[in-house]
């Protein structure tokens, strides 16, 4: 099977088949739900359809989102941004995609899903770990794109300083904008820092990470726990239909600043967190 092929099966296999750390997280939300709940329900659906999305390899969602791909930098003249369009375009022509790239300013459909800047690609400095030699692939949806935030501390509305404490009170303050919008339970990337574009790219490389792992720095450990279990206590649930469950996790890092900005930047992910990683040697 030749580089485009593969890629277009990674396109399907991402867009179908739901990552087995967030489904586990699905259903660990399920059984905390009461019996019967509309909460209950929610999950139930989600699971199901899950199920059926794996088995007969159609997209779990009809929005098939923003494509981004990380390519490790030793792959640079074998995936090119040509082959990973060719792969696009027929994911596309196989129906994997939905016809979903619009130009900004005629509004005209891109039905290959490729124009400048489409799909998403950033080639990184992978090293000898786990993802050496690798391709991701996230997509994420604009349901949830358009729940993601950025703010600047100090923030007086919300009376938020420049500390971890400033942090708390902005994500929680995106989890209760966002309700039940961009489909619920969500996954939140946060990075604290950086500059603005910085600061969206962090966050959002955060959900590549397991759901079931911690931040390395203690501090911003112990924050992810405590803001996701305040965050559960709010009653959103899934959907905002009410609940135990309104997010099934939440990932910070932390970036250099100026002296003078301090931004929070909020990417969130709705349950359908499509992501999938292939090995391709150099």
């Amino acid at each position: 099977m030749g580089i485009v092929d593969r890629l277009a099966e990674l396109i399907r296999e991402t867009s179908s088949s739901l990552p087995a750390d967030v489904e586990l997280a699905l259903r660990r939300a399920l059984r905390r739900e009461a019996k019967g709940s509309s909460s209950a329900m929610v999950l139930k659906t989600i699971l199901d359809n899950v199920k059926l999305a794996r088995e007969n390899a159609t997209p779990l969602c009809q929005d098939t989102g923003t494509l981004t791909f990380f390519v490790d930098s030793s792959l640079r003249r074998k995936v090119t941004p040509e082959k990973i369009k060719s792969a696009v375009a027929l994911a596309t022509e196989k129906g994997w995609l939905r016809k979903n790239t619009i130009d900004s300013v005629s509004g005209r459909s891109y039905d290959n899903n490729c124009a400048d800047g489409a799909p998403v690609i950033h080639y990184v400095e992978c090293g000898k770990g786990e993802r050496s030699g690798s391709v991701t692939l996230i997509m994420k949806g604009g349901g949830s794109e358009n729940m993601s935030r950025q703010y600047s501390l100090p923030d007086s509305e919300l009376g938020a300083g420049r500390d971890l404490a400033g942090v708390r009170k902005c994500i929680l303050d995106a989890v209760v904008k966002a309700q039940g919008y961009g489909c619920a339970p969500g996954i939140l990337g946060v990075c604290i820092g950086g500059d603005r574009a910085a600061g969206y790219e962090v966050a959002k490389e955060q959900l590549l990470r397991s759901l079931d792992d911690k931040a390395e720095d203690k501090s911003l450990s112990a924050l992810e726990s405590k803001i996701l279990a305040e965050a559960n206590s709010l009653g959103i649930g899934p959907m905002g239909l009410g609940g135990k469950t309104t997010l099934l996790s939440l990932k910070i890092a932390a970036r250099p600043r100026v002296p003078a900005s301090f931004f929070v930047t909020i990417a969130y992910m709705c349950w359908a967190l499509r992501r999938r990683t292939i090995e391709l040697s150099a």
